[in-house]
């Protein structure tokens, strides 16, 4: 008598090679661009450690010191304006950064996705190692700081439209929300770890809080040169159809017979192949993006979003220290709550979307109701620790669910819109238009909370929910199409079809 196959091997064999190729690479960009956000996050943490209340600090005897209010702090940021100065080390990266993108999405049209990645997280792990390397080399120069963060800002704009085009060329439209949201989820991990990572050093050796999320990036950029597969057909893999639509019904079909197929996820092949548009390969123009319906709205929609979310992300664990009044490592550990409400909120945001077909209703609904969760964590959120953890798991739910949802599933959808008859190289610079035009939002976000800090911090929370309600604002036409369409009964596919 033939002996069963085991229950693992079944398993196993269950999924095509295609299948696990697609894993494969979504678990290799999860890890790369967790790299590129753990590397981002320790300046957030050495804030609080380079500026202290010296008052609260033992101070060594035979210290010989002129001023018992700044002993323990790091020039420069030992004057009184070193909220400014910290503001301007995040807007030289972040305004790099902005600047950069617009850019980065036409070379990574242009040049080899593997080399690209790999050659940005080498460059960007060298500048955060150099930025720690000024506490062992003792600099005390804003200049040097600021200049490592707009070139590490550069670097760093390699990441993104990367591995959205990377994802892109091996996944299809059938439930991109949901594997977005999910996959998504690096952002805040990165941001967790590498809070985790700096509090371990910033009490003792602030320096290691940036050498070792660099050298992990660098590890990463190596893995990537060695290890990741830019597109299907370079293995022998099938490629995700694009399907040109026939009254909307026949794309509906496509999406409901899409996760069905010889076991490829979600949305790679459908059972009953619908007429497939031609591919074409050259690249789009800057000019021909932005014409591609949706673009501008969600651009600017995000540009507010991400104004919020990076003012959380830079200006966070100051807030903690300096209104529950932790030591630094304790609010970095505490800030890490909002990212792990980050989690949640994007893949709760891309199920939400998935189901409905109404990515931007979704992320209407969420930043209306983050407005007022900011506004009661401003005023009651540091009066327990109870209320501090479940306000910060709420405020980061619905702060980043809908950053999330549109710097993916929507960047996706528009990157690989039937406007575009199957140019899927359009992804990277739609990519690039989106993120850019958000981080100049990231950019501005902790400059302004640098500057209305020391008016108080309930300034910086109502320039917070005036942000989040711009965002809904821009939505405003697109959301009005959707609703309109759900009360005609409209059949539509999953995913952003028609704007």
């Amino acid at each position: 008598m033939k002996s069963p196959l085991a229950p693992g091997i079944r398993f196993v064999t269950s999924f095509s090679r295609d299948s696990w190729y697609r894993g494969y690479t979504l678990f290799l960009t999860f890890l790369f661009y967790t790299a590129y956000h753990l590397s981002r996050k320790p300046i957030s943490i050495v804030k609080s450690e380079l500026h202290r209340n010296c008052s609260a600090v033992n101070r060594p005897a035979d210290l010989n010191i002129t001023n018992n209010a700044t002993w323990c702090d790091w020039a420069p940021f030992d004057q009184d304006n070193y909220q400014t100065l910290f503001g301007v080390l995040d807007n030289s990266f972040l305004v790099a950064y902005a600047v950069g993108m617009f850019f980065s999405g036409i070379f990574g049209e242009r040049l080899p996705l593997r080399y690209y990645l790999s050659f940005g997280m080498v460059m960007s792990g060298l500048f955060t190692c150099l930025f720690g390397l000024g506490f062992y080399l003792k600099i005390h120069s804003l200049g040097y700081y600021a200049a490592i963060q707009v070139m590490n800002g550069l670097m760093q704009t390699t990441g993104w439209p990367a591995v959205v085009a990377c994802v892109g060329n091996w996944f299809g439209k059938g439930k991109r929300g949901f594997i977005m949201g999910v996959w998504n989820s690096h952002t805040s991990v990165g941001n967790i770890l590498g809070s985790l990572i700096a509090g371990v050093f910033v009490s003792s050796e602030w320096g290691m809080s940036f050498i070792v999320p660099g050298l992990i990036i660098t590890c990463t950029g190596i893995l990537c040169f060695f290890f990741l597969v830019e597109k299907p057909e370079h293995v022998n893999c099938t490629s995700p159809q694009h399907y040109s639509e026939k009254e909307g019904d026949e794309t509906e079909s496509v999406t409901n017979n899409s996760s069905h197929v010889d076991g490829t996820a979600y949305g790679s092949i459908a059972a009953d192949p619908a007429e497939v548009v031609v591919e074409h390969t050259e690249a789009i123009s800057f000019s021909g993006a932005l014409r591609i319906p949706g673009v501008v709205e969600f651009s600017l929609c995000l540009l507010f979003a991400k104004l919020v979310s990076y003012t959380f992300l830079y200006w966070l664990p100051l807030y903690i220290s300096n209104v529950a009044h932790f030591d630094a490592k304790e609010a970095g550990d505490m800030s890490t709550l909002f990212d792990v409400g980050g989690i949640v909120g994007g893949i709760m945001a891309g199920l939400v979307s998935d189901y409905t077909g109404g990515r931007a209703t979704t992320c209407c609904v969420m930043l209306l109701t983050a407005a007022p969760m900011l506004y009661l964590y401003n005023y009651i959120g540091q009066r327990s620790i109870g209320t501090t953890v479940g306000m910060l798991l709420v405020c980061g739910g619905l702060v980043n669910g809908p950053y999330a949802l549109i710097t993916t599933a929507v960047s996706a959808d528009l990157g690989t819109h039937e406007s575009l008859r199957g140019n899927s190289r359009a992804l990277s610079t739609v990519t690039a238009i989106i993120d850019g035009t958000g981080s100049i939002g990231a950019a501005v976000g902790p400059l302004l909370a640098g500057v209305i800090s020391p008016t108080g911090w309930n300034n910086v929370f109502y320039m917070l929910i005036t942000a989040d309600l711009l965002a809904c604002l821009f939505l405003s036409r697109l959301v009005y199409k959707e609703a309109h369409g759900w009360c005609r009964r409209v059949p539509r596919a999953r995913g952003y079809k028609e704007i």
